[in-house]
C-alpha cells in the first residue's frame, strides 16, 4: 500500500453531479492501492442519497476504506436518529462502521467519531482510543500506522464548528500508540501538517481533505488528496477542480520526513495548471 486516495465529504443530495465524472476518472486514472472516504456521504442519510453513495463508490476501481459522517446519520427523524441512527449506512455502505486495512506498508484504521446525539459535534472516546491500539499492534514491522476518522482532531483559530470531544486527548494518546497519520475531513476546507499541540515526544501528520463534490464549498475548490507513503517519507498531492475544466487537476504537493522526535514539514510546493 504505497498510494492512498483521501476522499471526504460527498454529501449526495447536495452534490455537484457534473464533477462526479471527473472525480472519477481522476481517483481510477491513479492507480492507487486504497481509497480512504472520511465520511459525509450523504446530505441527510437518505436511502437514494445513499443509493447514490453506493454507485459512486462502486465505480472505484481500487479498494475502499469508508467511515460514516455526521450527515450519514437522520436529523429530522429522532427516533430512528436515538434507536437506529447507523441503519441507512449499514444498509447501503457497509456494516463495519471502523473497517481497518492491514499490509505490509500500512496499516489503516476506521474510527466512527460520530455521535447521534450531538448532531454535529464528534466524540473519540477512550474506547476508540483503546481499540486504535490494539489495531496497530497488529501492524507489520516499518509500516505506517493511519488512522481516518470524519471529525477533525484539531482545528485552525478561528474555526466556528466546535472541537469533537476528545480530541486533545486523543492526539497525545495516538502520538503514544504510534500513529504517523490522521485522515479527516468535516470541515470543508484543505490542511497537512503536523500537530501543534503533540506534547513530549514525536510528531504526527494531520491530513484534511475539503469536500470531493458537495456545492458547500466555503471558498475552497472541491478536491481531494493523494498520498505518497515510503517508510520515511510521505508526500501529499492535493487535486482540486478547475472551474473553467471541470477536472481535478494537481494543485499542491507537501512532502514530510520522519527525524528522530516524529515527521516534519521538509517540502511544500505549489502548482496551479
Amino acid at each position: 500500500m504505497k498510494r492512498i486516495i483521501h476522499l471526504s465529504d460527498l454529501h449526495f443530495g447536495r452534490d455537484r453531479p457534473e464533477l462526479m465524472a471527473p472525480l472519477l476518472e481522476r481517483i481510477n486514472g491513479l492507480d492507487v492501492d486504497l481509497v480512504a472516504i472520511s465520511g459525509d456521504l450523504t446530505q441527510r442519510a437518505r436511502n437514494w442519497q445513499f443509493q447514490q453513495a453506493r454507485t459512486f463508490i462502486d465505480a472505484i476501481d481500487a479498494p475502499t476504506l469508508v467511515v460514516p459522517g455526521n450527515h450519514d446519520t437522520p436529523l429530522y427523524n429522532f427516533f430512528e436518529r436515538v434507536i437506529w441512527p447507523f441503519y441507512r449506512y449499514r444498509k447501503w455502505i457497509n456494516r463495519d462502521l471502523q473497517p481497518v486495512v492491514h499490509n505490509a506498508q500500512a496499516s489503516v484504521i476506521g474510527v466512527n467519531s460520530v455521535n447521534p446525539l450531538g448532531i454535529q459535534r464528534g466524540w473519540f472516546s477512550p474506547r476508540d482510543i483503546r481499540r486504535v491500539r490494539r489495531g496497530f499492534l497488529d501492524a507489520a514491522d516499518g509500516a505506517l500506522r493511519i488512522v481516518v476518522v470524519h471529525h477533525p482532531l484539531e482545528h485552525l483559530p478561528g474555526e466556528q464548528k466546535k472541537l469533537m470531544r476528545g480530541a486533545r486527548t486523543a492526539i497525545k494518546a495516538l502520538g503514544d500508540a504510534g500513529a504517523d497519520i490522521v485522515l479527516s475531513g468535516h470541515l470543508h476546507s484543505w490542511r497537512a501538517e503536523t500537530f501543534a499541540r503533540i506534547e513530549d515526544h514525536r510528531g504526527v501528520i494531520q491530513i484534511h481533505a475539503g469536500t470531493g463534490l458537495s456545492n458547500r464549498v466555503r471558498g475552497e475548490p472541491n478536491d481531494f488528496n493523494l498520498l505518497h507513503l515510503g517508510p520515511d517519507r510521505v508526500t501529499v498531492e492535493r487535486f482540486a477542480a478547475v472551474e473553467s475544466t471541470r477536472s481535478f487537476d494537481h494543485h499542491l504537493k507537501v512532502s514530510f520526513s520522519r527525524e528522530a522526535d516524529g515527521w516534519t514539514q521538509i517540502e511544500e510546493m505549489t502548482e496551479q495548471e
